[in-house]
This record gives C-alpha cells, sequence and structure tokens, in this order.
C-alpha cells in the first residue's frame, strides 16, 4: 500500500483588492483593512493587535502587522506600543471637506463622460456593479466597500486622469461610512447599491442631465445615511 501524500499547505485567503489593481500580498491585506476601515467595522478609537486581526481575516500576524504600519504613514491608525494599533478618528467636519471635495470633482467628470465613454469601456464596469448589489444582498460591508471604490476608480479613470483618481482614492480611504452597518439591519443598503447599475444605464444612454442627479443623490449619501455614526 503506497504512502500517503503530504497535504499541501491551506491555500491563501482571497482578499479584496482595492481600485482592481495587482497587489502584492501585504497590500491585499491592507487594502482588506483598509475597507473595514470606511465601512467602519474597524472603530475608531479602538485599539487592535496585529494577532487579533489576523484572525479575524484569517491571515497570519506577520503581513498584518506589516500592513497596520503602512496604514500608519498613511495617518488611518496610530501604533500604540505594546498593544496594537487604535483607528483615528475622522471628525464630522473632516467628513463634510472630504464628501464636497469628491462632489467638486466626481460628479463633472462623470458627467462627461457620458459624451466621452465607450460603451464597450462603460460595459466592463458592469460586473463591478452588480458585485455591489451582491455584497449588499449578503451584508458584506468589506467586499461592498471594495466592489464600491473598484466601480468609482474604474469609471473616473476613463476620463484619462490619473492624478484625479489618485486624489479621488486618497479621499476615499479617507472617508468613513459608519452607517452601513444600520443601513444593512434596516434593508436600506440594496437600494443605494442599485444606483450604480442605474449611472451605467444613464451613461450608456448619453443622458447628462441623468448621469448628474444619480450621481448627485448618489455622492449625498457619503455625508447621509451611510457616514451617520449612529
Amino acid at each position: 500500500m503506497p504512502a500517503p501524500r503530504p497535504s499541501s499547505p491551506p491555500a491563501a485567503p482571497s482578499l479584496p483588492t482595492l481600485g482592481g489593481k495587482k497587489s502584492s500580498y501585504r497590500e491585499k491585506v491592507a487594502d482588506a483593512l483598509r475597507a473595514a476601515l470606511i465601512a467602519g467595522e474597524l472603530r475608531p478609537g479602538e485599539v487592535y493587535s496585529a494577532p487579533a486581526l489576523a484572525a479575524r481575516f484569517g491571515v497570519s500576524a506577520t503581513p498584518v502587522r506589516e500592513a497596520m504600519l503602512d496604514l500608519a504613514k498613511e495617518g488611518l491608525v496610530a501604533t500604540v506600543p505594546n498593544k496594537g494599533f487604535r483607528v483615528t478618528d475622522v471628525s464630522e467636519k473632516q467628513l463634510d471637506e472630504y464628501g464636497h471635495l469628491r462632489s467638486l470633482i466626481e460628479i463633472p467628470t462623470t458627467v462627461r463622460l457620458a459624451g466621452t465613454a465607450d460603451r464597450v469601456s462603460l460595459e466592463a464596469l458592469r460586473p463591478a456593479a452588480r458585485e455591489i448589489v451582491a455584497a449588499a444582498a449578503a451584508g458584506d460591508l468589506i467586499a461592498y466597500v471594495e466592489a464600491d471604490t473598484r466601480f468609482h476608480l474604474g469609471l473616473l479613470a476613463l476620463a484619462g486622469n490619473a492624478h484625479l483618481v489618485e486624489v479621488v482614492g486618497d479621499l476615499r480611504k479617507r472617508s468613513r461610512l459608519y452607517g452601513l452597518t444600520a443601513l444593512v439591519a434596516a434593508g436600506r443598503l440594496l437600494a443605494s447599491a442599485q444606483e450604480h447599475l442605474e449611472l451605467l444605464d444613464a451613461l450608456l444612454e448619453r443622458d447628462e442631465e441623468a448621469v448628474r442627479k444619480v450621481m448627485t443623490r448618489h455622492l449625498g449619501h457619503v455625508r447621509g445615511m451611510w457616514a451617520a455614526k449612529d
């Protein structure tokens, strides 16, 4: 009887990648942690240890520790000696400023895409839009944030301005959507998620006014029900 084959090591978990870019495993862990921060699953003022976060995300502690150090450089967390990392708070004023800047950039840029973006590139975003809807239906906030970021940054990339995408990406990282959990509980997140499909349809119809209305309403959620702390 042949000797049993040694078992293979378990496969690394599938982690989200913000922005649709190819990343190292450390960057993927940082993306997952960043999405948890944005979604409010990691709360401001709380201290989280690398081993605890590693267990939560099903990864080893080393890439988590390295990823959290990356987030500390971005100002999203602060190191607490011998304890871990404290999530930095974001004030209401800061959230207002981030939302205002996003509106100034994203609404006119997306409206212009109604006249310039080709149909193939727009349709290529539909799978991400459907992932957002599926994540909302499942109540998976980290997957929701990841797909939402990938959709919006992918859409803005069609304008051909890499610096614009970088600026909006940074604003998104610094924002917080504390209200997502309450929206899931109330069954209201799915309706918001479906706005991404509505936006795509308006862009494909070349209806600039419809695009403006959907984007204005959609970004209004960021400083409305999505960001509500209570």
